[in-house]
């Protein structure tokens, strides 16, 4: 394309998860690849840094393991000696006064066992006979996507959804249910809920055998995984393997065609610079998209779309205490890898992972067995709408963490490190109608020849779902520049 070196160039512009394991993909085709990265790192929301002394993920901190892409691709960049387990994934609901245990059958909030509910007490009793309804009540019309709380609340009471289906979905997406799309946050349960009248039969079908959704093991292996390091030195090793050549703090101002490939404008506009490609993969999320495909002809329904997505921001709060400072022994006492606290409760912080039970490397790392070992918790602060909260200082954000966590744990005195980082715009929405518009943006980015996209805009905001996007994305270039006639190369190793 660029006259000098007739291997095909395919530009990957988002140096985050997905555009990084776009290029590892790419690493057995006869292209040459650039990563464009327009902030001084690369990892997008994979970062570790220490706490105490200890390596503790900043952003995502672990991989679901029973969507296999994530895992897959941790294998096949040679790091699956470096996972690790967890301890625990049972969690508890802080709520209605004291921490409660989430059923342990149910499928994202939904419960499938009515005597359960009423033991754990999440719910109050006459929320659990509300709940109780949806096993008699008829089927519940449903004529395209509706809103998760507005199917969920119709069968199950809405009380459920405030404080087990809205919790969850809040610690995936800072969402709140009331906005959130049925199909697509939860696609599995909506298409079963089409199967079954009882949307607690439906839940009921999803689950494992065992129908435990909270156990850090299932039939067949693992729930949840992580890497030794933290997921935060996955980046830096992916970019290694895929051989690209990856440039930091460079921003792709612009997107157009020039002749059979593509030209981007790239750096500042003092100081702007131009790269043709063969093909190009966005890598970015939704309006920064928007923008570079807004100088595409026929991509207009693309930007049309990617222009209705909304984003929410989040900080993660990380605290570190002595063993000692917790009653009963520490944190392990109590059984549970962390909390979620519903918004209906009122409080700042939305969810909380108690790193050194839920990690045994990450309490190993703290330090000897004894009263003086670090406890590591990570409090997740910021929902949708909740932008004025995260305009507080940082101090604040750890006072107002620390004093929620001492009112739910018992723990005392102030913590020993603290560490704020904040994700601002982090989250994509999947709003009502989110199926809808990523087809749209799909048929327009497939109608031209040598573009693709993927992210967490689109299938999902896990590193598995963006794994998976990533594939498919780096699938869709190399199979446009074999069909345009470069050389075939050698089979992928993939």
């Amino acid at each position: 394309m660029d006259g000098t070196n007739s291997t095909p160039h395919v530009v990957i512009v988002g140096g985050g998860i997905s555009g990084l394991a776009a290029a590892f993909y790419l690493r057995d085709e006869p292209v040459r690849v650039t990563v464009l990265e327009g902030s001084p790192r690369l990892g997008g929301k994979l970062l570790v840094s220490e706490i105490a002394g200890v390596p503790v993920d900043e952003g995502a901190e672990a991989l679901l393991v029973t969507r296999p892409e994530g895992t897959a691709l941790v294998a096949e960049a040679g790091l699956g000696d470096q996972r690790v387990a967890p301890g625990t994934t049972a969690s508890a609901i802080w709520t209605r006064g004291a921490l409660r245990p989430l059923p342990r059958h149910q499928f994202m909030g939904v419960p499938s066992d009515m005597a359960e509910l009423r033991r754990c007490g999440v719910v109050s009793a006459e929320g659990v006979a509300r709940a109780r309804q949806d096993l008699e009540l008829p089927p519940t019309p449903r004529d395209g996507d509706v809103p998760v709380a507005q199917y969920v609340a119709a069968r199950l009471g809405r009380e459920v959804v405030d404080r087990l289906v809205d919790p969850l979905l809040g610690g995936v997406y800072a969402g709140r249910a009331d906005q959130l799309s049925f199909d697509a946050t939860l696609p599995a349960l909506a298409a079963a809920s089409r199967r079954h009248r009882s949307l607690a039969e439906a839940a009921r079908s999803l689950l494992p055998p065992s129908g435990d959704r909270n156990a850090g093991t299932r039939a067949g292996g693992q729930v949840f995984t992580t890497l030794a390091g933290g997921l935060g030195t996955l980046p830096a090793l992916l970019a290694k393997a895929s051989g690209a050549a990856v440039r930091t703090g460079t921003m792709c101002r612009e997107l157009t065609r020039a002749g059979h490939g593509w030209r981007l404008t790239v750096g500042s506009a003092a100081s702007a610079g131009r790269l043709d490609a063969d093909a190009v993969i966005v890598a970015v999320p939704a309006w920064p998209a928007a923008r570079l495909l807004a100088g595409v002809p026929g991509a207009s329904a693309a930007v049309t779309a990617l222009g209705e997505f909304s984003y929410a921001s989040m900080a993660v709060v990380t605290l570190g205490y002595p063993r000692s400072a917790f009653p009963r022994d520490g944190l392990g006492a109590l059984g549970w890898s962390g909390y979620l606290v519903p918004a209906v409760d009122g409080r700042a912080v939305k969810a909380v992972t108690f790193c050194t039970v839920k990690w045994p490397h990450l309490a190993a790392a703290a330090g000897p067995p004894g009263p003086q070992a670090l406890e590591i918790v990570r409090c997740s602060v910021g929902r949708i709408g909740e932008e004025e909260l995260l305009q507080r200082a940082d101090e604040d954000l750890a006072a107002l963490a620390a004093a929620e966590l001492a009112e739910a744990t018992g723990v005392r005195g102030a913590p020993a490190a603290a560490r704020v980082t904040r994700w601002g715009g982090a989250l994509p929405q999947y709003a009502v109608g989110h199926l809808d518009r990523v087809a749209s943006i799909r048929a327009a980015v497939a109608a031209q020849p040598g573009l693709a996209v993927c992210g967490a805009a689109y299938d999902g905001v896990g590193i598995p779902a963006c794994v998976a996007t990533a594939r498919a994305a780096a699938d869709q270039v190399a199979g446009y520049l074999r069909a345009r006639g470069q050389p075939a190369g050698e089979p992928s190793r993939r």
